[in-house]
């Protein structure tokens, strides 16, 4: 798609940023790595091939008797008997010996008798995000070969958690922070463009919306209803759209009785036209100077629930939940430290990527 010559200068402007520009790049690295989570660490392989056949456990669930096993249930990938299943394609005797089979079956052969091997394709890391890892001692263990990041305080990869947590959070901050964009970038302009008792009505109503004490509202309905990913945005949404509304609706009844906007009433041209083609470009740059607030306030607010136990269900590979590890076992300094930077990565690469889209969307702006 051919960009406008408008949009040409502020690409040309934000690359020229080199702060938001390297942000940029380093977060779409992270992201590439982390969207495709399930790819990266699971405790099911990718690809397995048994018999002639191609199977996917990260997509299908499939039971331990279509690779030979007795069991009806899903398959264990990690054990060695399921292995030695894959393996030798079925034998018995991976029941009495698996770990010797496995070994002679490196050459194709099993007691004099030429197999067909099989093969697993495991992801870079073989734990997804609540998979216990089975290494000896007390948790949480420290970074070892197997665990890079150690294990937190039930014997969880955190390496993994941390993966499958910035997925989490940044998705999350992203669907709340464009909801709450719309809603308030919508209502600001209804306020600012038609202002009188339209206005007058609109503060009223924010200001008793703005009183209502957020944590509050979000621990009674918990109580009641349950905890999950999408009544967490509803929530978010409900409270934070206001943010806002203040400066678009400043920015509309500055720009309402200037002499494009009365030529264009004068023309005939509709209102939502003249809001959100005419005027709404002119109040770009001071919505986008709030949006990394909202961004670092979404996912503060975020990890503030989920330290308190008010969040995301339990199960969810929170980065707030990490932090309360990190409180709880103040014996395994690495949980500390990878909250920590976790947090500190992801927040400011992404206040310098909105700091260098509010610079490119400003004509005042350039950069040498």
């Amino acid at each position: 798609m051919k960009l406008s010559p408008l949009n040409r200068r502020r690409w040309r402007n934000f690359k020229r940023n080199k702060r938001a520009l390297w942000s940029l790049i380093i977060f779409s690295v992270l992201m590439v790595i982390t969207l495709p989570a399930e790819f990266v660490a699971n405790d099911r392989p990718i690809l397995v091939q048994y018999d002639g056949g191609y199977y996917a456990p990260i997509f299908k669930f499939y039971p331990e008797t279509a690779f030979g096993g007795d069991f009806a249930t899903e398959a264990i990938y990690a054990d060695p008997e399921v292995e030695c299943l894959i393996v030798s394609g079925g034998l018995e005797t991976c029941f009495d010996d698996p770990e010797g089979v496995i070994a002679d079956a490196q050459d194709g052969v099993v007691d004099g008798e030429e197999i067909s091997k099989g093969w697993t394709l495991w992801p870079p890391i073989p734990y997804s995000y609540d998979t216990p890892v089975d290494r000896p001692g007390a948790a949480p263990l420290p970074p070892n070969e197997q665990n890079w990041l150690g294990t937190d305080g039930t014997k969880r990869d955190v390496l993994a958690r941390v993966i499958y947590g910035f997925r989490l959070s940044v998705l999350f901050t992203l669907i709340v922070t464009f909801l709450c964009s719309v809603i308030g970038i919508f209502a600001g302009a209804v306020q600012g463009f038609f202002g009188g008792l339209t206005d007058l009505i609109f503060q009223r109503i924010i200001e008793i919306w703005s009183s209502t004490p957020q944590l509050y509202v979000i621990i009674i309905l918990f109580a009641i209803l349950p905890r999950s990913f999408w009544l967490l945005v509803a929530i978010m949404v409900f409270f934070g759209w206001m943010a806002l509304v203040g400066v678009v609706r400043a920015e509309f009844l500055r720009a309402r009785n200037l002499e494009y906007v009365r030529a264009a009433k004068a023309l005939g041209v509709g209102n939502l036209t003249i809001m959100f083609r005419h005027m709404l470009p002119n109040a770009m740059v001071a919505t986008l100077t709030l949006l990394p607030f909202i961004v670092t306030g979404t996912i503060g607010t975020l990890a503030a629930l989920d330290f308190l136990g008010f969040g995301l269900p339990s199960s969810a590979p929170s980065l707030g939940e990490m932090t309360l590890q990190a409180k709880q076992n103040l014996q395994a300094p690495w949980l500390a430290f990878t909250a920590f930077f976790a947090f500190a990565i992801m927040l400011s690469l992404l206040v310098f990527i909105f700091e260098g889209v509010r610079d490119a969307f400003d004509p005042r702006k350039t950069f040498e």
